[in-house]
């Protein structure tokens, strides 16, 4: 099974929801604030619908700042044990709506 690291930049997670969605793996850009990104399809935290995900898929948890939601990804593994769980480096704060990766 891969392994994902705790936190993933933009760029990264732009890199690798291609790459994975590509493989057959959905990516899902979590909002933990109800706070959607301009221009990104996100999903509102729901842990019973999380739950519903596709086994082995990657959950992309983001508040403002990065900060909360890497210091809660033990809580998120634990809840979502057949998913993989990746925090947004920089949070909402950092998100440029204009970026692409080719």
């Amino acid at each position: 099974m891969e392994r994902f690291p705790d936190e993933w930049t933009q760029e990264e997670f732009l890199r690798e929801k291609k790459r994975l969605e590509a493989e057959g793996t959905k990516v899902y850009l979590v909002d933990t604030i109800l706070s959607p990104i301009e221009y990104a399809e996100t999903v509102t935290y729901n842990p019973y619908e999380l739950a519903k995900a596709p086994e082995g898929s990657v959950f992309v948890f983001y508040c403002d700042t990065g900060k909360e939601t890497k210091e809660r990804l033990d809580e998120f593994r634990k809840k979502f044990p057949r998913h993989h769980c990746v925090s947004l480096r920089g949070g909402r704060g950092y998100w440029r709506k204009y970026m692409s990766v080719d």
